[in-house]
C-alpha cells in the first residue's frame, strides 16, 4: 500500500484535520509523540502573535487502538483555539491582494470576492497538519534506525559555518538555540537581525539543512521520471509555504566543479564500498546510496509585512499599499520541524514501497535482510553477456 496523506481545514476554522493512510499495523503510538513535534513548530524567534494564542494539541481520531496503530487510515485533529474569536464575527472584506501571497492567484483561479478564502487556506497554518503527519512518520522511521533532523543555516545575509560538528551535536545545538542554529555565534547575529527588522516592519527568510541519517541504499528509483527519490523530495519540500529554492548535496555548488571533483569516489573497506564525500548528498540517480540524505531550503521573506507594500484594491480599483494581516516576521526557525516532517514522509513512503508488509513485525525482518553496499551482497557474473539478441523463434 502507498503511503499518503491529505490535509484539511483553515487558518481560522475550527480545525486542522489530516488523515494518513497506509501506516502499517504494530506501531506504538501516542498523542504525546505527536504534541512534542506540534511544540518544536510553534517555537522561535521571530514568531508573530498567534503563536501566544495557540498551543496547538492533537486528537487521535481513528487508526489507534490500545496504543498501537492498526493498518486503517489515522484520523488526526489539531482545534484551532483562535476560531472562537472569529466565528460568527463581522468582517471587513479583504479586497487588497499582498505581493508574494495567494491572495490574487487563489482568486483569479477560483472567482472570489472576497480574498480571504485564498489567505485561509493557503496561510502556513496548515503546517500544523503536517507536523503532525511528519511526527507519526518520524517515530515509523526511528524504529528501522532513520533519523531525520534540521537546523538553520542563515537568516537574512547572516550564514553560519556549522560544518565541524557531528549530526547529534547540531540538532542538540540548534534545539537549544531560539533562532534553531547550531553556531553561538551567528545565532547572536541572526537574533539581532531579526529583532532589527522587527523594528523595520519588515520579514526575513533564510536557508535550512535537512538531513537524514540511517537511510539505506535502494530508496526510490530510476526508472520513471516522478519515482527518482530527488523528484519527490524536492516535491514535497517545495510544496511547504514560502520555499523557493531546493539542493540536494553540494547542489549549486557541483555546477562550477569539473567532473572529476563532483563525484564521490568509491573505496573498498573491509569488504564493504564507501565514500570519502558525500557531495551527491546521499542520492544518485533518483536512489539512496547509503550515505547521509543530505537537503537544503531556502525560504523567502513572506509577504505579510507591516511596512505596507504596492498593490491594488480590486473593490475600488485604484492602486493602494496593501493592509496588514497578523503574521510571523521571521518564520525560517519554525520552518525547520516542517520540512523535516515533509523529508520524514517521503522517506517512509519510500521505505513502505520497498520493504511492503501490512505489519511492523513483517517489515523489520525484510529490513534487516535488505540488500547492502558490499561485495558479498553484489555478486557479478564477470561473463560476455550478448544484450537484445535476435535468436530464432521456435
Amino acid at each position: 500500500m502507498t503511503l499518503r496523506f491529505l490535509t484539511a481545514g483553515e487558518s481560522h476554522g475550527a480545525a486542522l484535520v489530516t488523515i494518513l493512510e497506509g501506516l502499517p499495523a504494530g506501531l506504538e503510538l501516542s498523542e504525546d509523540i505527536i504534541n512534542r513535534e506540534l511544540s518544536r513548530r510553534q517555537a522561535g524567534l521571530g514568531s508573530g502573535a498567534r503563536m501566544k494564542l495557540e498551543t496547538d494539541r492533537v486528537k487521535i481520531l481513528a487508526g489507534v487502538m490500545a496504543g498501537m496503530t492498526i493498518g486503517s487510515p489515522l484520523a488526526m485533529m489539531i482545534e484551532n483555539l483562535d476560531h472562537a474569536k472569529w466565528k460568527n464575527k463581522e468582517v471587513t472584506p479583504f479586497t487588497i491582494p499582498r505581493p508574494g501571497h495567494a491572495d490574487l492567484t487563489g482568486t483569479v483561479k477560483f472567482g472570489f470576492r472576497d480574498l480571504r478564502p485564498a489567505l485561509e487556506r493557503a496561510s502556513a497554518r496548515e503546517t500544523a497538519a503536517r507536523v503532525a503527519v511528519g511526527a507519526v512518520c518520524k517515530h515509523l522511521l526511528s524504529q528501522f534506525g532513520i533519523q531525520v533532523g534540521g537546523y538553520v543555516v542563515s537568516i537574512g545575509a547572516v550564514t553560519a559555518d556549522i560544518t565541524e560538528e557531528s549530526f547529534e551535536k547540531r540538532i542538540a545545538l540548534a534545539e537549544a538555540s531560539d533562532v534553531r542554529c547550531p553556531s553561538s555565534e551567528e545565532s547572536a547575529a541572526m537574533r539581532q537581525l531579526i529583532e532589527q527588522t522587527i523594528q523595520d516592519k519588515n520579514t526575513l527568510g533564510g536557508v535550512i539543512e535537512i538531513i537524514a541519517r540511517g537511510v539505506p541504499p535502494g530508496l526510490g528509483s530510476y526508472a520513471q521520471w516522478d519515482r527518482r527519490l530527488e523528484a519527490r523530495m524536492g516535491a514535497a519540500l517545495l510544496s511547504v509555504q514560502a520555499i523557493k529554492g531546493v539542493e540536494f548535496g553540494d547542489g549549486f555548488k557541483l555546477a562550477s566543479m569539473v567532473g572529476t571533483q563532483a563525484q564521490d569516489g568509491i573505496y573498498l573497506n573491509n569488504g564493504q564500498l564507501i565514500r570519502k564525500t558525500n557531495h551527491a548528498g546521499g542520492l544518485e540517480g533518483g536512489i539512496t546510496n547509503g550515505e547521509p540524505l543530505v537537503m537544503r531550503v531556502a525560504m523567502k521573506p513572506i509577504a505579510t509585512t507591516l511596512k505596507p507594500q504596492p498593490s491594488v484594491d480590486l473593490a475600488s480599483q485604484k492602486e493602494v499599499k496593501t493592509q496588514y494581516e497578523r503574521s510571523d516576521y521571521c518564520p525560517t526557525p519554525r520552518a525547520v520541524p516542517v520540512l523535516e516532517s515533509m523529508v520524514a514522509f517521503v522517506l517512509a513512503e519510500a521505505l513502505i514501497e520497498k520493504l511492503g508488509g501490512d505489519s511492523l513485525t513483517e517489515m523489520l525482518p525484510r529490513f534487516e535482510s535488505m540488500r547492502k553496499a558490499g561485495l558479498s551482497d553484489l555478486p557479478m557474473d564477470n561473463t560476455p553477456h550478448i544484450f537484445w539478441s535476435e535468436r530464432e523463434q521456435p
